[in-house]
């Protein structure tokens, strides 16, 4: 039914009837339709805050659980990233120093980590710093990896060039110690047993059984077996290359010099001869004309893990036997 205005007339004192213009009636009704779109609105953001659909509750527990599984993402991204630092370290100051190859620059590990802003896009989410830092993590992984990958073929192809070299490298320990528990003391500055002075020791200890086999670390030519003050029975191989090892204290010789020997081929049997306080074999390498730590020089006998491990124990001294 049709609305009737009436406006008082107060000359007359009474009502007389109204008839509104169609602007007048127009502009009504746009009145009319902005005050229901605002209240609209506000009953939606009222809904929308304060009433939580299911739709909303799954969006919010799926939402949680992302940032969850990328906060474990990230852990395991940074735990990757040391473990091939680990291997990188290994690479430029094992590998590539037996190979006599120089290391990888850092700017070529590091190549492409810089440059314009790819993770802008990124920003407008509302876990972005986390979601970024994660995709950081992850691209370094995937470009240090490929970066890795390239120097090991590069490694390998050198390995191939001087397979005769490497066979006549020292490369495993002179007795069985699998599970490093003979290792003694390391190559360093350590107190002598016997003179109770602080010297350097120039090579690692093995202890061990008198009559433990000691066998030749990589292929050579013996050039000393016999006694020597000091190292009381001595073994010297020449390996070529600039390469030469050392295993005294020996209680029996069992090659000859000028005999050509292979590398894990026994040689001696350990002992006590010479300056020694207790059964046991030590070992050095010399390359050129000084020795250096033999620690280096185990890389067919042990894997990262383990090499890691004999590292802490020679650095711990231990036990000095000579």
């Amino acid at each position: 039914m049709r609305k009737v205005y009436y406006q008082y007339d107060p000359n007359r004192r009474v009502y007389r009837r109204v008839f509104p213009t169609i602007g007048q009636r127009f502009m009504s009704w746009v009145w009319r339709l902005l005050l229901a779109v605002i209240l609209g609105g506000v009953f939606f953001i009222i809904y929308w805050f304060a009433i939580s659909t299911p739709q909303m509750g799954d969006l919010i527990e799926e939402n949680s659980r992302l940032q969850s599984q990328y906060r474990v993402l990230s852990r395991k991204v940074d735990d990757a990233l040391l473990v091939l630092h680990d291997i990188e370290e290994r690479d430029d100051n094992l590998y590539r120093v037996l190979l006599e190859a120089d290391p990888v620059p850092e700017n070529v590990r590091q190549a492409g980590f810089n440059g314009t802003n790819r993770y802008a896009e990124l920003n407008d989410l509302s876990n972005a710093q986390l979601v970024i830092s994660t995709s950081q993590k992850v691209d370094m992984l995937e470009k240090k990896l490929y970066m890795q990958t390239r120097s090991f073929n590069e490694v390998v192809e050198l390995s191939r060039e001087q397979e005769d070299k490497l066979a006549c490298i020292p490369a495993i320990q002179p007795v069985s110690n699998k599970d490093l528990k003979r290792t003694a003391s390391g190559y360093g500055w350590r107190n002598d047993p016997i003179y109770h002075v602080r010297r350097f020791h120039h090579g690692m200890d093995f202890a061990c059984d008198t009559g433990t086999p000691v066998y030749a670390t990589g292929n050579g030519k013996v050039v000393y077996a016999r006694w020597k003050t000091g190292f009381g029975n001595l073994v010297e191989i020449d390996h070529g290359y600039g390469y030469k090892t050392r295993y005294a204290h020996l209680s029996k010789i069992l090659v000859k010099e000028g005999q050509k020997v292979v590398r894990s081929e026994e040689i001696a049997k350990a002992g006590s001869t010479g300056k020694s306080t207790g059964p046991h074999v030590h070992y050095e390498v010399i390359v050129g004309s000084s020795d250096v730590n033999p620690i280096n020089y185990y890389f067919m006998d042990l894997d990262a893990e383990q090499y890691e491990e004999m590292v802490n124990l020679a650095e711990n001294h231990g036990k000095v036997f000579d």
